[in-house]
């Protein structure tokens, strides 16, 4: 008999089926030194650092058993696309887009390092990168047209997930609710304190 204890944890699908959709963020003034740019050659080894370092504290924990190998397949998929910001030459957080049949586009994950959140890096950051999964087939012209653009998020993401992904103009479309094991974050690495001092 197993004594593990669980949690209910509420998934919502979101989505946006047009670009009128995007409700734009502020963007940062120039002064602030934050930049987005995409990383353009696969790296498997600075994108689980991205993976690892925003998603740490928030239970991502998929993609922790991967290989080099799979994080390679992954990356050098046509159209997947990981757009990263940064603040004066700092990675602050990322946005990972990927293809899907039928002109849809998920933006499969999305965040910023626990320090450089609540300064609106993130608002600016996830319009910019849904606006890159609009036009996303301008750069992958083997790719059809989006039209769809598409996430998930859940109740693990924090109590200001769910309300910051609407300010930007995606809609729920699917609630699922469930039973999980109750874990702790694994944090950025092994042995860090999840949600301790940077």
């Amino acid at each position: 008999m197993s004594n593990c204890a669980t949690t209910t944890v509420t998934t919502w699908s979101m989505e946006q089926t047009s670009p009128a959709d995007l409700l734009p963020a502020r963007v940062p003034d120039a002064s602030s030194g934050i930049r987005i740019e995409r990383a353009e050659v696969p790296s498997p080894e600075f994108s689980r650092f991205l993976y690892t370092a925003v998603g740490g504290d928030v239970t991502w924990t998929d993609r922790l058993p991967w290989s080099y190998e799979q994080w390679r397949a992954h990356l050098e998929r046509p159209g997947v696309e990981t757009w990263v910001a940064y603040e004066h030459g700092t990675p602050a957080g990322y946005l990972e887009l990927d293809p899907q049949p039928e002109g849809t586009v998920e933006i499969v994950y999305f965040g910023l390092i626990k320090q450089f959140q609540g300064r609106g890096i993130g608002g600016h950051l996830l319009t910019y990168g849904a606006a890159r999964a609009w036009d996303l087939a301008e750069r992958w012209p083997e790719r059809e047209p989006t039209e769809r653009v598409w996430l998930h998020t859940c109740s693990k993401d924090g109590p200001h997930a769910l309300a910051n992904y609407e300010r930007r103009g995606f809609r729920v479309c699917g609630t699922e609710v469930a039973e999980e094991p109750d874990t702790p974050a694994p944090g950025p690495w092994p042995g860090a304190h999840p949600g301790g001092a940077r």
